[in-house]
């Protein structure tokens, strides 16, 4: 199981490859993934259904004791089943569906593929916490599937309001999934259920499961989301809304239903919002004129009435329930891709515009009939027994004074003469003769091509499955019944257990089915004669109405808060984070008056020296009014820095604290070039009194904390082992370096992605228009840089030859010979010294930060001196590959030990003894602090393409745009 889990990921990106050669036949292929899911579930059937349940388990996080793991009972068997096999067969009619069309094939057929495959490991998964990533992992696949037409405001809209909608019913889920992993103390879902916890947090945790599992099977207040989703092409209706993603909340209340439906909570809010579902989605549909918007009110409708009958909890009602749900999977799915030829033949799913199609189409109208009888109820289809099975079960619980079942019962006999009412009006205006309104004349026919009859053949296959399994009620009675007996070790059974059966003799609840085809004409009648299922809004909004409303809402108070908090001010945001800290940290200091404080004048005599120039140039940075010159003070204390880490034996961070000054004073000067050079030009300073009262107070409180902190210290220092873990661990003698790319990798790996991101948020702000570089390509054609002689300069017309490449582009004000050859010298051991640092630094003073800042003060080096041409010269790659490539580098440190049974960064060690170089040793975190090295060069890459050649292309336009502008017109004096 967990093979197939992972073989569907990996043939969704295998789609996504083959789409564009194979074009609508990538479904073929896609189909094999769902189709062997299918097989294997099936093989599985005998060893499930004898009870010998199949486990498979890997640990992921052991400190919370979650597992991956996948367990097959009863209850997953069924779903693996419907999961797979409509998924197999939707996969197959795809290929019909999208002939002839190549735009998003690929992107759709993954998706497609990856939602399977999240179903499959939803109602298999056995760790509530994976469940529920499962849960959000389908609806964010759902959003993409839904909104496959982007181009179209209708399906983005859509998309975003299931998204919304699931997506909230599964945050309030998680809250309710953490209460009862704490509360029974395991992520176990089969341990939780054969506990049977009670107590009042269960009963809290249980209503928010049922927020989760309502809104994804779209029930009463959520209901809305599912008929709008209807803007999804066709096989994302058959599939995800009545097959597999509606059903993911059905699946949730099978599961916990036969534990929980005694719980106070449980069966008042299912029985009430059930029912009222079901009647609300089956009055709704009658009023409908869209096939498609008709079978999605229908879907609401119908998931309301499985609900009720699935999560009542009784063991007759469990077993009707999963044929009900398996019964729906079959006609439903087969009715929304009967539509779906409609749509694709005729361009028009209006019944007003569909006349005389069943004598065109008789092998579809016939598919069409058997799919709405089976929903209808009638004999001898799956629909009719699970339904006869419905009415049992709520008879019995009629007959024990059970005032929910009652209600139920009540509910879903007026729900089900809806549904024969919609059914048979979809059967009219999808296939019948219609005559011209307020005519007896006859509307005229609508011409029919004949579709390939491989369109036909998926819908023709589900709708003599729903035929099959009443014929074989007896069967499928034999498969369900040990999930339905899973209810009767939890409650009473009755005397006499009820069995699906398509004769159980002429008894009340044939007499029910009897009732719910009469009143559903009747209905239906009265719904034509008095023009009900033509009138407009019952009331003057509906559910979507209020989500917009409130959608709005939350937009106007966002805005309105956002108005008083974000003024645009950088010092009042500066200023806001200051006041907090210091208030915040006042009021704990002065709480706690008993401090320790512990000082010394100095540690070591350079202090002495140091700390007064420290001093002073914070002063002088204050009094600064240029703004270069206020960022050369300040980093007089950034490199007093570097002087207190030397002489106090932190060389490591000694040298990384200077580069990082320097890289940080090149990447000031390249920002201030854009900025004025005097500050206060444009707009003064305000309230100077204030901001120095205020800079005063974060001084003094830091110092305070610093010191007091420094003096409240009752233990050792867990720095004290780290010399020796860092070697017994890491097999490194550089602690820093150690902690850096193995014991505190997990930190590092994230320090990394800010790298990244903070380089492609700057790149994307300066970048206006494309990502692209195009420095290397401006390159080619210039000569080559070498030592120029005296014969060079001027031979025949030509440049003369330069130090630099990228020197002959610059003018020559800005050319510096000396700087050039400077940095054509020094360039290269640069480079060298940075590799050195990388490879020398799990022992000696380095690593791959380190390196990573050399290398890049060298590309430094020859931007200045060569311009931006130079950096194309230098740094011929683009910077993303540079950092993606560090990253994967750094996760495959992480996930490769996990392929061998290994904790995530889980290093290796290599050892040999060889001539001449003597012992050698590698270890694998190397390979991680490689890609620190990679991230960090392509940081100021990034930096040095966005903020340096960048900004030196958008200014020199600028000069030549206004320079154009001065010149005088053609024909005009100048």
């Amino acid at each position: 199981m967990l093979a197939l889990l992972v073989a569907f990921a990996a043939g969704s990106l295998i789609l996504t490859m083959l789409a564009k050669p194979l074009g609508a036949r990538v479904f073929y292929v896609g189909a094999l993934f769902p189709l062997a899911a299918f097989v294997h579930a099936a093989l599985s059937g005998g060893p499930v259904l004898a009870g010998d349940i199949p486990f498979e388990a890997y640990e992921w996080i052991r400190p919370l004791g979650i597992e991956i793991s996948m367990r097959m009972d009863t209850l997953g068997w069924i779903m693996a089943l419907i999961v797979s096999g409509v998924g197999a067969l939707v996969m197959l009619y795809c290929r019909w569906y999208f002939r002839g069309k190549t735009a998003g094939l690929g992107r759709f057929s993954s998706v497609l593929l990856a939602f399977a495959g999240a179903m499959y490991g939803l109602v298999l998964t056995d760790d509530i916490i994976v469940l529920t990533m499962f849960w959000e992992i389908t609806s964010v696949l759902s959003y993409l599937l839904i909104g496959h037409y982007h181009l179209r405001a209708a399906s983005r809209r859509a998309a975003l309001q299931a998204l919304l909608v699931t997506t909230l019913g599964g945050l309030v889920m998680l809250i309710g999934v953490v209460i009862l992993a704490v509360e029974t103390r395991t992520t176990s879902l089969s341990t939780i259920l054969s506990d049977a916890p009670t107590g009042p947090l269960i009963d809290v945790a249980l209503v928010l499961l049922l927020v989760g599992a309502l809104s994804k099977s779209a029930i009463f207040p959520f209901h809305f989301w599912l008929p709008g989703a209807m803007a999804a092409p066709t096989p994302v209706s058959a599939y995800l809304h009545a097959a597999a993603m509606v059903k993911a909340g059905i699946y949730l209340l099978a599961r916990l239903a036969p534990t929980f439906a005694e719980a106070d909570p449980w069966r008042p809010v299912l029985v009430t919002l059930g029912v009222f579902t079901m009647l609300l989605g089956g009055m709704q549909a009658l009023r409908e004129s869209d096939l498609k918007r008709i079978l999605a009110f229908g879907t609401v409708s119908q998931l309301g009435f499985i609900s009720v009958v699935i999560g009542y909890g009784t063991r007759d009602a469990a077993l009707a329930g999963v044929a009900l749900m398996l019964g729906h999977a079959f006609f439903k799915s087969a009715l929304f891709l009967v539509v779906g030829v409609i749509d694709r033949q005729l361009n028009t799913r209006d019944i007003d515009e569909l006349s005389g199609v069943g004598r065109q189409a008789p092998v579809m109208a016939v598919i069409s009939f058997v799919a709405i009888a089976s929903m209808g109820g009638l004999p001898p289809l799956l629909g009719f027994v699970a339904k006869e099975g419905a009415f049992t079960a709520f008879l019995e619980s009629w007959a024990a004074g059970e005032g929910w079942g009652i209600a139920a019962l009540i509910g879903i006999t007026l729900g089900s003469m809806l549904t024969v009412a919609y059914g048979a009006r979809f059967l009219w205006g999808a296939f019948w003769t219609k005559r011209v309104p307020g005519s007896r004349e006859l509307a005229p026919r609508t011409e029919w091509p004949d579709p390939p009859i491989g369109f036909l053949g998926v819908p023709l296959i589900l709708s003599a499955l729903g035929l099959l399994g009443g014929l074989a009620a007896p069967v499928l009675d034999l498969s369900i019944a040990p999930y339905a007996d899973t209810a009767a070790e939890v409650a009473p059974v009755a005397e006499h257990t009820a069995h699906l059966a398509l004769w159980h003799g002429i008894g009340p609840a044939l007499g029910l089915s009897a009732l719910t085809l009469l009143g559903g004409g009747l209905i239906l009648w009265l719904a034509m004669g008095t023009g009900f299922d033509r009138t407009g809004r019952v009331l003057r909004f509906t559910a979507s109405d209020l989500y917009y409303a409130a959608m709005r809402g939350i937009d106007r108070l966002s805005v309105a808060v956002t108005t008083v908090t974000q003024r645009g001010s950088l010092p009042i945001y500066v200023a806001t984070v200051f006041v907090v800290l210091v208030v915040g940290e006042g009021i704990v200091l002065f709480a706690d008056p008993g401090w320790k404080v512990e000082l010394d004048g100095w540690q070591h005599p350079v202090q002495l020296a140091v700390a007064p120039l420290m001093i002073a140039g914070g002063f002088m940075a204050v009094r600064a009014r240029k703004r270069y010159t206020g960022v050369v003070l300040v980093a007089v204390t950034g490199l007093g820095m570097v002087t207190l880490f030397a002489v106090i034996g932190a060389p490591d961070l000694a040298l990384t604290q200077v580069l990082v000054e320097t890289v940080t004073l090149v990447v000031f000067a390249l920002v201030l070039r854009r900025l004025p050079s005097r500050m206060g030009e444009h707009n003064g300073t305000a309230a100077p009194l204030l901001r120095a009262l205020l800079a005063v107070a974060v001084g003094v409180t830091m110092a305070v904390i610093v010191v007091i902190a420094s003096g409240a210290r009752t233990h050792d220092p867990v720095s004290d082992g780290w010399g020796e873990l860092a070697y017994q661990i890491g097999h490194g003698k550089n602690v820093v370096n150690v902690a850096l790319v193995d014991l505190r990798g997990w930190d590092t790996m994230g320090e990394l992605s800010v790298l990244i991101l903070a380089a492609t948020g700057v790149a994307s702000l300066v970048f206006v228009t494309h990502r692209s570089d195009t420095l290397q390509r401006l390159t080619h054609g210039l000569p080559g840089a070498t030592r120029p002689t005296r014969d060079d300069a001027g031979r025949n017309g030509e440049h003369p030859r330069a130090w630099l490449v990228g020197g002959q582009k610059m003018s020559a004000e800005s050319r510096s010979i000396m700087l050039e050859v400077i940095v054509r010298i020094l360039f290269h051991t640069i480079i060298v010294v940075s590799i050195y640092l990388l490879f020398a630094g799990h022992n000696l003073p380095g690593g791959g930060f380190a390196g990573g800042l050399v290398a890049g003060m060298a590309l430094v080096m020859r931007y200045i001196a060569g311009g931006r041409y130079e950096l194309g010269v230098a740094a011929p790659t683009d910077a993303g590959w540079l950092l993606g490539t560090g990253m994967v580098l750094a996760v495959s440190t992480t996930l490769v030990p996990m392929l061998f049974g290994a904790d995530p960064l889980t290093r290796a060690v290599w050892e040999a003894d060889l001539p001449v170089i003597g012992h050698l040793e590698f270890v694998t975190s190397t390979i991680f602090d490689v890609g620190v090295y990679l991230v960090v060069i392509g940081l100021v890459l990034d930096v040095l393409r966005s903020l340096g050649a960048e900004v030196d292309r958008q200014m020199k336009d600028a000069k030549d745009s206004f320079r154009a502008s001065l010149a005088p017109a053609k024909g005009e004096r100048p």
